[in-house]
């Protein structure tokens, strides 16, 4: 990108909206060339945010800035941002080549500037060859790089992304986010995504911002989010995860000790001040766990029998039923896997201390 970095703040914002959730007093930093994602439910205000910040709607209260010049009452046209809707928003009639160039005309380019500069960003898309073509001559996955690139064509301070891969076949939308992020890698530009999909703001995010009910849960890099969630709306919103209800019965200087309904004592790593008696929900990834048969357990963990069981290629997925109606996913690798366990068999479902993690009951 030929422009400088900057940085985006959303200081205190809130804005009512009936069709794309409310929200509520957000305050965010998006740091110079990074990329950041806004991940939540349908209806949490993540596409409201990213209007707000596009000038498409008003904050009732709060400021939006960019390079802390305040922009909340700047015309969209003038942010110098470029948003990608989560339709495309392509018109019908136009082709590739015009969509690409549109906003590279509205702003005055020389027409030697546009047959220089286009052509570079269609095959950076991997248009080329397609310039011709209206929308509707085009696959999703095309459409969807249509809309990137007329968004970068250009050249914005700041990047809008609205749930840019929903709806995308698999292989499509794994094609698209390595796309993604081999673009953010080479242009660097400051970059607002919201999307409810785990996966792409995991992998996409050098931060993730999680947002219920308009407001912002928790903030932070991928890792710590994913393995350290605040409560059940971060942990949910982030990928699979076993919430087992239990109950603190012993409070020791390395953690806690837990109890499930029924089941057994399990000793555990925990954050924050938690006393005897204080109930929580035990979070575990799937792909945190481990799984012997019963006869051969040693570690921590819950007894149980298998109840379910389906090969996914790379893994192996288990539900084990432990009793008290409660039932825990566990996925193992398929490669290099010692043993394959088979329905009603009983094993041990073995926990680590340095990935389960303590929540607050909700």
């Amino acid at each position: 990108m030929n422009r400088p970095l900057v940085d985006m703040r959303l200081d205190g914002v809130s804005a009512r909206d009936a069709s794309h959730g409310p929200v509520e007093e957000v305050s965010l930093h998006v740091r110079p060339g990074e990329f950041f994602t806004i991940v939540g439910p349908q209806r949490s205000g993540k596409s409201m945010l990213l209007r707000l910040c596009a000038g498409f709607a008003e904050p009732g209260a709060g400021r939006v800035l960019i390079d802390d010049e305040d922009i909340t009452r700047t015309p969209p046209g003038r942010r110098g941002i470029g948003f990608v809707f989560q339709d495309g928003a392509l018109w019908p009639h136009v082709n590739v080549f015009d969509h690409v160039a549109f906003g590279v005309r509205a702003r005055g380019a020389a027409r030697e500037e546009i047959a220089r500069h286009v052509p570079v960003v269609i095959g950076r898309l991997g248009l080329t060859g397609l310039e011709a073509l209206r929308p509707a001559a085009l696959a999703l996955e095309q459409r969807r790089r249509l809309a990137l690139a007329r968004a970068l064509a250009v050249e914005p301070r700041v990047l809008l992304l609205d749930e840019p891969l929903a709806h995308l076949e698999p292989t499509a939308r794994k094609a698209l986010r390595l796309e993604l992020a081999r673009l953010h890698r080479d242009l660097a530009v400051t970059t607002l995504h919201a999307t409810r999909d785990a996966a792409d703001a995991l992998a996409l995010s050098d931060r993730i911002a999680v947002l219920v009910d308009g407001r912002v849960v928790q903030v932070g890099e991928p890792p710590e989010l994913y393995w350290r969630p605040r409560n059940r709306s971060v942990a949910e919103a982030l990928g699979s995860a076993n919430l087992l209800p239990v109950r603190v019965v012993e409070v020791r200087d390395t953690g806690v000790v837990v109890e499930s309904p029924g089941g057994p004592r399990v000793p555990i790593a925990a954050e924050g001040t938690w006393r005897s008696g204080a109930q929580g929900l035990l979070c575990m990834r799937p792909e945190s766990l481990g799984m012997v048969e019963a006869a051969l357990a040693r570690a921590p963990g819950f007894p149980g029998t298998v109840a379910l069981r389906a090969f996914e290629g790379t893994r192996h997925i288990y539900e084990v039923d432990i009793g008290g109606g409660a039932k825990l996913r566990v996925e193992l690798p398929a490669i290099g896997a010692s043993h394959i366990f088979r329905l009603g068999d009983d094993v041990r479902v073995e926990i680590s201390s340095e990935t389960a993690v303590l929540l607050p009951s909700e």
